[in-house]
């Protein structure tokens, strides 16, 4: 089943550490290219975020960002370097013996003087990996949305085909009344010369012309890219790119139907192929 390359998910989980959560944004792009937003916690795990990106991403822009908020640094007891405070007190002890009138110490300019209070660390390593599972959530969330897009895509893309292969079947039809046309035309022309032909070399002239509007060989060729793109859909692989130049020699194949034409039912057949075909186009440039 193809998938799409436009979806949107987010997680968002709280741990003992803090609060955490992903976002993950994909748009169509002609290859895998990815953007990380990570915060200064959590930024020695970049490597292993693309990693789970590019395992499990084929193409498409794809913009990851996590964001991080600690916990609440009141939740956790205040630690006092002792040895830090014991040398401000003696400095300041030092500093107000030689002051005319001894100023008071207030505790709490204490603990905002620097290397006082030890600020709290937080454990990178099980914050990381709890950051992993998330991402991994985040990502099995983002593929369940490109998976629907992208059934809604296939069943456009298989109609698409159905009628296209209804018009191959119509023009194939068309085929025995183009060449008795073509008979009848040539034979009138030399009918208006009122002159003698031989008819060797009448059938012989009959048959180049033929050959000049033949388009048995387009509509194989039809059919055969109808066909392919059916059992391209049927791929668990990536296969935009696939897709996309199919569309292309499908393009191609009506272009020469078109020229071809020597009546208007082949002619307004070719347009409709052309119209199919670029609405089909349109939607395999969202396939990843």
């Amino acid at each position: 089943m193809i998938r799409s390359m436009t979806a949107f998910a987010r997680q968002q989980a709280d741990t003992e550490y803090g609060s955490l959560a992903w976002e993950i944004r994909s748009l169509n792009h002609r290859y895998l290219e990815l953007g990380l937003r990570l915060p200064e916690e959590l930024r020695a795990m970049e490597s292993a975020v693309r990693e789970r990106l590019n395992a499990r991403l084929g193409r498409g822009k794809v913009e990851c960002s996590c964001r991080f908020q600690p916990a609440a640094a009141g939740a956790a007891p205040v630690d006092v370097n002792e040895d830090n405070l014991t040398r401000v007190l003696a400095a300041c002890e030092a500093v107000n013996s030689r002051l005319p009138a001894a100023v008071p110490l207030s505790p709490l300019e204490l603990l905002r003087w620097p290397g006082v209070v030890r600020e709290a660390t937080v454990d990178t390593g099980p914050l990381q990996q709890q950051a992993l599972t998330l991402l991994d959530k985040s990502l099995d969330e983002l593929l369940l949305s490109r998976e629907r897009e992208g059934e809604q895509i296939n069943l456009l893309l298989l109609q698409r085909c159905d009628d296209m292969s209804a018009l191959v079947v119509q023009a194939r039809s068309c085929l025995p009344e183009i060449r008795a046309g073509l008979r009848q035309k040539l034979q009138a022309r030399l009918a208006d010369l009122d002159v003698d032909v031989d008819p060797g070399r009448f059938e012989q002239e009959l048959v180049m012309q033929l050959q000049k509007v033949d388009v048995d060989e387009e509509m194989d060729r039809l059919e055969s890219h109808i066909g392919e793109v059916r059992r391209v859909l049927e791929r668990r692989e990536p296969v935009g790119r696939r897709l996309d130049f199919l569309m292309q020699e499908l393009n191609r194949e009506a272009n020469t139907l078109g020229s071809k034409s020597v009546v208007t039912e082949t002619t307004s057949i070719s347009v409709e192929l052309k119209v199919l075909i670029e609405q089909m186009r349109e939607q395999v440039q969202n396939v990843e």
